[in-house]
């Protein structure tokens, strides 16, 4: 396994920026389109109800079917994956951006609208530094389960760290296996104890 390490080291470092790349993108287009929905679902209950029921509805579909179902429209490949993970992350981010939301005390959401605040001043000064913690939640989720996810478009041409695996797994080739694996580990572990960070020192500056 070392071996295989200092021979292809360079394969390995590859495939870990591409999945790097992967999930950076995502998270960018994922975190902008959750903020139109949950502004947009700040306005009406209702419509946060049927949006979460049919992202809840579509995150329950296997990621292969997803990406079967994609590839006509979108071709094999990068873009396919990332459409695919953003449209997982819209039910884990919108679903903890609105549970945030709902949690901030009710009594400061009145005072602030007794003051004159528009809705989206309300949202943009009082509820979302007070949901703070929760939007951070929300995406440590979201990122964790992406660099998971972002393994099994590599099946699509996708590439990533699941090239290696899936290579691995076509030749039995268990250092390729195992580098594939524990490499996509150690980056979910790495960025979820680095949003950890943040949001513990969020908390300790509120």
């Amino acid at each position: 396994m070392i071996g295989y390490a200092w021979r292809y080291y360079d394969k390995l470092v590859a495939a870990t920026w591409e999945h790097l790349q992967i999930v950076v993108i995502t998270l960018l287009i994922s975190l902008a389109l959750a903020a139109l929905l949950t502004v947009a679902c700040s306005y009406s209950k209702r419509l946060s109800r049927v949006l979460l029921n049919l992202l809840s509805m579509i995150y329950s579909v296997p990621s292969l079917a997803l990406l079967a179902l994609l590839i006509p429209i979108t071709g094999l490949g990068r873009r396919t994956a990332i459409v695919a993970l953003v449209i997982y992350n819209q039910y884990l981010l919108l679903r903890n951006f609105l549970a945030g939301l709902d949690g901030v005390d009710s009594s400061v959401v009145e005072a602030a609208t007794g003051m004159g605040m528009t809705h989206l001043q309300l949202l943009w000064k009082v509820q979302l530094p007070l949901a703070k913690k929760a939007l951070i939640a929300g995406l440590r989720i979201a990122l964790v389960s992406t660099v998971g996810i972002a393994t099994i478009p590599a099946s699509i041409n996708a590439g990533g760290l699941g090239a290696i695996l899936f290579d691995g797994l076509r030749t039995m080739n268990t250092a390729k296996i195992l580098w594939g694996s524990l490499l996509s580990a150690a980056l979910a572990v790495a960025i979820d104890r680095l949003l950890l960070l943040v949001e513990r020192k969020s908390e300790n500056s509120a």
